[in-house]
């Protein structure tokens, strides 16, 4: 079910070449420890949230894009000029949702993230201190206590 943030939300990366925005956000929206976001974000997880695609637009800088596919089939796309962390794409993409990460926002989506996902490989100095639900892998997989 979505639901629609009006006006619609901007996003850009850090030097500001790529700019998007987001006609409504899709209410699953999770931190990911898996080691891979952890290596691609530099940080201990990484915030996605998802919209459907004919509600996420590139508004400038498509161009600038990047992508980089990783041995397990995923895509991540960021920005050419300062490496900004945009979209994620998992191995078997229909193409019928934009993953895109929350710390490039520029408005305020008024949702919080209500899960945290791939907990089985977070780092082990990272400590998860609020009552999200804890998923050993993706949200399918184990949860954990």
């Amino acid at each position: 079910m979505s639901n629609p943030i009006q006006p619609p939300l901007r996003g850009q990366c850090l030097c500001g070449g790529v700019k998007y925005q987001v006609d409504a956000i899709e209410p699953r929206m999770a931190h990911c420890h898996c080691s891979m976001c952890r290596k691609f974000h530099g940080a201990a997880f990484a915030t996605f949230g998802e919209a459907k695609s004919a509600s996420f637009h590139w508004l400038e800088g498509e161009d600038l894009l990047k992508s980089y596919r990783a041995e397990n089939g995923t895509v991540r796309r960021f920005c050419a000029n300062c490496g900004s962390s945009l979209t994620f794409a998992p191995p078997k993409d229909t193409g019928e949702y934009v993953e895109f990460t929350l710390g490039t926002l520029v408005d305020d989506p008024k949702l919080n993230p209500d899960a945290h996902i791939f907990v089985g490989s977070k780092a082990g100095w990272d400590h998860i201190c609020d009552q999200l639900p804890q998923y050993e892998a993706g949200r399918g997989s184990q949860q954990l206590d």
